[in-house]
């Protein structure tokens, strides 16, 4: 089973940057959709950010323009560039791989989540 750990999440002024990364224990980055999603307690979780592995991407609206998800092949690593944050912002967010087996078969993983707090 892979494991996702993600790390990167901590308290930042509204205003300021964070980077999110998503190191899979298995090697999967380059051939699967990876995704960021985040939670507030109580809310659904929402989708942040989607790669694709021939690298179209998709945002939610609340953060076009200011995030941006990338990834580095080389380094199985997942990463959420997060810039201008608000407060709003603040949620767990969790790392997700969407794995496709053969045929129309899909396995879906999920990091721990990692807190990202947002201060005004």
């Amino acid at each position: 089973q892979v494991q996702l750990v993600e790390s990167g999440g901590g308290l930042v002024q509204a205003g300021g940057s964070l980077r999110l990364s998503c190191t899979p224990s298995e090697r999967i980055v380059s051939s699967n959709v990876m995704a960021w999603y985040r939670q507030v307690p109580g809310k659904q979780r929402e989708l942040v950010a989607r790669i694709a592995p021939g690298g179209s991407t998709n945002y939610a609206d609340s953060v076009k323009g200011r995030f941006t998800i990338s990834r580095d092949n080389a380094k199985n690593t997942v990463y959420l560039q997060m810039n201008s944050l608000k407060t709003e912002d603040t949620a767990v967010y969790y790392c997700n791989a969407d794995i496709r087996g053969l045929g129309r078969s899909h396995q879906n993983y999920w990091g721990q989540g990692t807190a990202v707090t947002v201060s005004s």
